[in-house]
């Protein structure tokens, strides 16, 4: 167990921020009136805190185990969807002063499926700027 957390620190924490910051009374924020106004900071604080913590989970999962990258990729995104669920329900239900939005949720899996793709060019980048490198 303790070797789980030492590998998965980075997102584990990553993950407690999130619901720190996703705890924090509303009328700290911003509010959003509707999805429209998609490129607002509160959307924005979105897609970057899920899209980051999709990218520190499959770092952990690729980094130390025999997970594929697609498996690692599902895993990462299911385990951020639902953290994004998770959240949103907290924020309509027990956080005092926030309101669950099925907005930010869809935000949330956004910002979670731009850090998957841009995961993916990268590692294709990566792969082929070493086989060009053994090509020379």
């Amino acid at each position: 167990m303790l070797k789980f957390f030492r590998r998965f620190r980075l997102s584990i924490s990553w993950g407690l921020f999130i619901l720190v910051l996703t705890g924090i009374p509303g009328q700290f924020f911003p509010k959003v009136p509707t999805f429209i106004d998609l490129f607002a900071p509160d959307k924005l604080v979105h897609l970057f805190i899920f899209g980051m913590f999709v990218y520190l989970l499959l770092r952990e999962f690729v980094g130390e185990s025999a997970l594929s990258f697609p498996r690692a990729a599902l895993y990462a995104f299911l385990i951020s969807i639902t953290l994004g669920g998770i959240t949103e329900i907290l924020q309509g239900y027990v956080f005092i002063n926030r309101r669950g939005s099925i907005y930010d949720f869809i935000a949330n899996g956004v910002g979670s499926g731009i850090a998957l793709l841009i995961c993916l060019v990268w590692k294709r980048l990566l792969v082929e700027r070493k086989e060009k490198q053994t090509h020379i």
